[in-house]
């Protein structure tokens, strides 16, 4: 059963909160996993609760999203800032760490995996590696800058995230109902909106759209890895799961899915257990 908790964090001047739910033995190895762009912790609850029978099972809120709070200058929703949030969690946990990261996820795992002495023991890069496309960076700004600001009833802000994230694969209904109860916070007038800032998106609507190099910090990772593909990822490209294979790490290709895959089906849940087991 997750259990909700918050740590403070200092970031520029201020103090902030970050959000978490948990699950399983605080005395257990810990599993941290964190969620993509627009999406919240609580994506994780089907891979938390089959992993927490063994683990202790970590899933935040990054800034600006979900329980966690909103940033009030907005250039900040970047990742270091998210890094220094994290860190902040680390710091709290005081143990070592794997790491499960989606997309955005994945990329505050990289910089964190690739620092001298890093608590992060193994690391799961879900749809994400060490170069971007431009035009995926463009498909994701543009979904978020023509998401409507709120939604009569639930059932239409599901039918939106059944839209645009379509590419993470044949979800149940019971799974979409889900991801759709996270995804909404009351709004004046008794409206819905999605669980985040709308002002995350002004980093990206200011950015000039190129592909992102990471390969610096992909380069200083010494950690063991499993690189995860939805099949028909415009994000994760098969040239550059490829790479990733040729310099040490596993791969699973999901079929079915885009960017990025939900981690809610059992074979791909069992993979990553059997991975955080010491598996290849």
């Amino acid at each position: 059963m997750a259990r909700q908790g918050f740590i403070p964090y200092l970031l520029g001047a201020d103090f902030h909160r970050l959000a978490f739910v948990e699950f399983g033995n605080p005395a257990a190895p810990a599993v941290l996993c964190v969620h993509g762009l627009t999406r919240n912790g609580r994506d994780f609850d089907p891979l938390a609760e089959s992993l927490s029978e063994r683990y202790h099972v970590i899933c935040p809120d990054l800034p600006g999203r979900g329980r966690s709070d909103w940033l009030s200058d907005s250039s900040l929703y970047q990742p270091p800032s998210y890094v220094v949030a994290l860190a902040h969690l680390l710091a709290y946990l005081n143990k070592p760490v794997a790491w499960v990261g989606t997309s955005l996820g994945g990329i505050c795992g990289m910089m964190i995996a690739a620092a001298p002495h890093t608590p992060i023991t193994r690391l799961v890069l879900n749809d994400i590696g060490p170069l971007i496309p431009a035009a995926a960076l463009v498909r994701i700004r543009d979904y978020m800058i023509k998401a409507p600001a709120t939604f009569a009833t639930l059932a239409d802000l599901e039918a939106h995230l059944r839209l645009i994230h379509a590419p993470f694969g044949p979800l149940s209904d019971a799974q979409w109902a889900h991801l759709a109860r996270s995804s909404a916070r009351p709004v004046a007038g008794g409206a819905l909106a999605l669980h985040y800032d709308p002002a995350i998106a002004d980093p990206i609507r200011a950015s000039i759209p190129m592909d992102a190099d990471l390969s610096a910090i992909w380069q200083q990772i010494r950690v063991p890895i499993l690189a995860i593909r939805g099949a028909d990822s415009d994000l994760l490209t098969e040239a550059t799961l490829a790479r990733m294979v040729d310099e040490g790490a596993g791969s699973l290709t999901v079929a079915g899915c885009g960017h990025a895959p939900a981690l809610m089906d059992t074979p791909t849940i069992a993979a990553i257990r059997t991975f955080l087991d010491g598996g290849a």
